[in-house]
């Protein structure tokens, strides 16, 4: 393996246990809204929540990002980016436009 795709695989694994332990922080804190911000269904967000620190690390391993963005929707991505609207208003109309699909659809 190259160094640069050493490096990047050290990066995924990092961002996937960055992502696993702020998913778990979210959810002991105020589960429904963190399902809702983080796409998850039930069954999905109960497993993260009983990982222990041991099994997040071998989940996080993975050379596969755990996370992913929730941007397929050019709408919601246009939303976000567009400059003529406050940061306010763009993160509320995103959070609509993601709330209109169902949990499986985005999450």
């Amino acid at each position: 393996m190259t160094t640069s795709h050493t490096s990047a695989l050290a990066e995924i694994r990092e961002v996937n246990l960055s992502y696993l332990l702020l998913a778990q922080r979210l959810l002991q804190e105020d589960r429904v809204s963190a399902m809702y911000r983080l796409g998850l269904s039930e069954p999905v967000a109960q497993v993260l929540l009983s990982l222990t620190l041991a099994q997040a690390v071998k989940v996080a391993s993975s050379s596969h990002l755990l996370c992913r963005f929730r941007f397929d929707d050019h709408a919601i991505l246009s939303s976000l980016a567009d400059k003529d609207k406050s940061a306010a208003l763009a993160h509320a109309h995103a959070a609509i436009l993601l709330a209109d699909g169902p949990i499986e659809q985005i999450g």
